[in-house]
């Protein structure tokens, strides 16, 4: 999991307003910098490995759970049209995060465009929403990209919520390779 120091939000703000090279984070809603060497002008080394594209380096994404979805909270929480929305946090939130994620896995495309701060363990199978060990900087480029995962999530949300596998099914396959998600649980 990626470490970082915290620094009020309004000086992160200013700060990368004004261009000065330092690498944002947020957690509960402080706003923490990363790597003051890299905001001296020195390179960083990525913390997080990408070997292991088109899912997250599990040492700095491993997917976490929203305690309030279970099996037995599914009618009430994500089977219930527009849930993920009550829960899904505002960029104000994600948008430090994905900056410092493209740093901690040390991509060479800086762009934020060029990403999706993305729930590791999607919002629709019950993931948390906040915590940092649940997002990550997937990129947008490649052949299983941020684009190509929200149909496998919806496809595994609507197979939960329909009775044909278990949240705890959806969620393993997810977490075990979302690329084979939909095949793994038969719901290909």
């Amino acid at each position: 999991m990626r470490s970082l120091s915290r620094i009020p939000v309004a000086v992160c703000s200013a700060l990368a307003l004004a261009g000065s090279g330092l690498l944002l984070g947020v957690n509960a809603g402080t706003a923490q910098a990363a790597g003051t060497a890299q905001a001296a002008g020195t390179a960083q080394a990525a913390s997080c490995s990408q070997a292991y594209l088109p899912l997250p380096d599990p040492s700095c994404t491993p997917g976490v759970y929203n305690s309030d979805v279970t099996q037995s909270t599914i009618d009430s929480t994500i089977c219930v049209s527009g849930w993920t929305a009550t829960v899904r946090p505002p960029t104000s939130y994600t948008n430090p995060l994905k900056v410092q994620g493209i740093a901690d896995y040390g991509y060479t495309n800086t762009s934020t465009s060029a990403y999706e701060e993305d729930h590791f363990i999607p919002l629709e199978l019950g993931g948390s929403p906040r915590d940092p060990g649940n997002l990550w900087p997937e990129p947008y480029s490649g052949t299983k990209t941020a684009r190509s995962k929200d149909g496998v999530e919806t496809k595994l949300k609507n197979a939960v919520c329909d009775g044909r596998i278990t949240l705890s099914a959806a969620r393993s396959a997810m977490k075990n390779n979302w690329t084979t998600a939909l095949s793994v649980t038969g719901i290909g």
